[in-house]
């Protein structure tokens, strides 16, 4: 068809050096899909890098500490990907003697691959004929063909995967499958796309058609929840400080933090100062207590919006399970308090 012969040379003629391309090896294929699920190909190179360097086989990987793990994509977020990712390299290296699945249906039964992810390494590694259907190509279809499906809708994406399947030559589909990414991340991109050079501009149904602002159609997000953090910011006469793991379920699970008092809405001096006293530090007097920033850090997740404050909390006597700053600095935090740590 004309669509994926166009397609096709457009992405041939314009695709970027990207490490995980000149390869057919599942290992480093997975490494970055996942990474680059909800991150962006500038921000996740980088990782991408440090991962294969630090972990250049999956037996690495899955010798490898949760911690190492974590410490290596802080800053990357969505932090379930990482666990996920180093229990399926243990599950991969242990059951499986090092050998990835190989095949699409095999594939979508590693912790942490769905359907996306599973089509990618399936159509770049064993050039499987199976479409892969993510933003980019929701968007590139939707305004080619002027779909109105609302592509969060859990059906949308079966409909749009037998398109995409239509489309594809069969003798071809990795090529195919990288193109219709590539030409969604730099030519049909979400906001202000120059259509004057697109090579479909005499056949998008949504150019001719001036929807092209308004596809594709998606509903709106959830409601963004706030969430109040206070972190004490503990210092002995040693200059010791102590941390905590944060173990529950939700955000920045199994990662670090400094003891922390969660509010309900933005709290003053004297409320934080009466909490410390009442359930903290109950082994050491408190000398003084200062404010790292009068204005709250606000720290955006998906769903939520983080305020956060640092306090400084001077203590007299030396504190239990305390750690230095050069220990500190090697344990996984979330970026917000890694950045925090690194200026002060």
């Amino acid at each position: 068809m004309n669509f994926s012969n166009l397609l096709i040379k457009w992405y041939l003629q314009n695709k970027r050096e990207l490490p995980w391309r000149n390869t057919t090896n599942p290992y480093p294929i997975w490494l970055s899909e996942i990474m680059l699920q909800q991150t962006r190909v500038a921000q996740g190179t980088p990782y991408f890098l440090s991962f294969t360097t630090t972990f250049p086989t999956v037996f690495d990987l899955a010798a490898a500490s949760e911690e190492q793990v974590l410490k290596l994509w802080q800053g990357l977020g969505y932090y379930s990907r990482a666990r996920n990712l180093h229990k399926t390299a243990q599950y991969i290296a242990n059951e499986l003697a090092g050998v990835f699945p190989g095949s699409y249906k095999e594939l979508l039964q590693l912790k942490g691959v769905g359907e996306y992810t599973a089509a990618a390494i399936a159509s770049f590694s064993y050039n499987e004929v199976v479409p892969v259907v993510d933003g980019n190509v929701f968007r590139v279809l939707s305004r080619y063909f002027d779909i109105e499906t609302d592509i969060a809708l859990a059906s949308a994406r079966k409909e749009f995967a037998a398109l995409a399947f239509e489309l594809m030559p069969k003798a071809n589909p990795a090529t195919f499958n990288q193109a219709i990414m590539e030409f969604g991340a730099l030519q049909c991109v979400p906001k202000s796309p120059n259509c004057g050079i697109c090579i479909f501009n005499e056949s998008c149904a949504a150019l001719q058609k001036k929807k092209v602002d308004q596809l594709p159609v998606k509903s709106k997000k959830l409601k963004v929840r706030n969430r109040y953090f206070n972190y004490l910011v503990a210092a002995d006469e040693k200059e010791n400080t102590i941390i905590q793991k944060r173990t529950a379920k939700g955000i920045w699970h199994n990662l670090y933090e400094f003891p922390l008092i969660e509010t309900e809405k933005d709290e003053d001096f004297h409320f934080i100062k009466e909490r410390i006293q009442k359930d903290f530090f109950s082994n050491n007097v408190v000398a003084s207590l200062l404010e790292y920033n009068e204005k709250s850090i606000i720290h955006k997740l998906s769903h939520q919006h983080l305020h956060i404050k640092f306090w400084k909390v001077t203590l007299k006597g030396v504190l239990k399970n305390g750690i230095d700053s050069e220990t500190l600095k090697t344990f996984p935090f979330p970026i917000v308090i890694h950045n925090f740590i690194e200026l002060n």
